[in-house]
């Protein structure tokens, strides 16, 4: 069990973290917006997702958590790995909703800034731009 010392050090290491993934600015592309909290001393990463599209789709949040690693080299210092469910509900005529899987990836500097990709139900996006907005 961790005195209240070293859960106070903990606390204080962790850090918030703000950005989107994807091709801003193009019509019609899904795009993620994420508020991760950043834990370097576990490698863990947690927070929420949020996935719009500007079509008539709702907008789609979600729960996620992963890991962080860090790769001690180069302009890409930091890989996250992140998945997460949510509820899809089926449109009438049909009742009932399913649990679709969101995962994601980014590839980015020590000022969250990179490259990345996520899948969404049937849809999949690669290679689009990480955007910090911290």
């Amino acid at each position: 069990m961790a005195t209240l010392k070293e859960s106070k050090t903990l606390i204080e290491s962790a850090y918030l973290t703000k950005g989107t993934i994807g091709n801003v600015g193009m019509p019609g592309a899904p795009i993620v917006h994420f508020s991760l909290v950043v834990s370097p001393e576990q490698n863990t990463v947690s927070g929420i997702v949020e996935i719009t599209q500007a079509v008539d789709r709702p907008t789609i949040k979600v729960n996620v958590t992963g890991n962080i690693r860090y790769t001690g080299y180069g302009d890409i210092t930091k890989i996250v790995n992140l998945s997460g469910e949510y509820i899809v509900s089926v449109p009438p005529p049909a009742i009932g909703s399913y649990l679709q899987k969101f995962t994601t990836y980014l590839d980015v500097n020590n000022n969250w800034n990179g490259t990345g990709g996520f899948t969404f139900g049937t849809q999949k996006v690669d290679d689009v731009p990480v955007t910090s907005a911290n």
